[in-house]
């Protein structure tokens, strides 16, 4: 089973692609997607969109993560995020692969046991778990794999 975990963003999305097979997890790919400042912003969407498609024409993952949309108290942001978000559900939906949301809280709570775990722990955690010799960089392909993980621990 391969899950696409993905970290929505605009500015910088990241995406993590782990295989499951039994109770073995191991990383197949992660990084980010970067899209530039002077882009506008219908053009950093089609950004996200291209490098999601050639990941899932590559991969053909069977499934996809994803994190749902936190807010605090920046709503503007917030909107951008989920728009981000959108393009991603556009992408398993154009692809036909099933997509499942996940709290920032549950998926702490599925890597590292706790849900008001830190990144760093999260981070960690993940190094451990995928048996990685290095903390996946950067910190939204970390997330990512995290989101993969804790969708791996939900499905049989």
């Amino acid at each position: 089973m391969k899950i696409l975990g993905i970290d929505p963003g605009t500015q910088v999305a990241g995406y993590g692609l782990i295989e499951k097979t039994g109770s073995k997890i191991r990383a197949i790919e992660y990084g980010s997607i970067k899209t530039k400042r002077n882009q506008d912003f219908p053009q950093r969407l089609k950004t996200i969109y291209l490098k999601i498609m050639d990941i899932i024409s590559n991969h053909q993952p069977d499934q996809i993560a994803i994190e749902e949309v936190f807010y605090g108290k920046n709503i503007k942001a917030a909107i951008k995020i989920g728009e981000g978000r959108g393009i991603v559900f556009l992408c398993a939906a154009t692809a036909n692969i099933p997509i499942t949301e996940y709290a920032a809280t549950v998926i702490k709570k599925a890597v590292v046991g706790n849900g008001g775990a830190h990144k760093s722990q999260v981070r960690e955690m993940v190094k451990i778990i995928l048996g990685l010799t290095e903390n996946p960089e950067p910190e939204d392909a970390s997330d990512a794999l995290a989101i993969a993980i804790c969708h791996s621990h939900n499905i049989t």
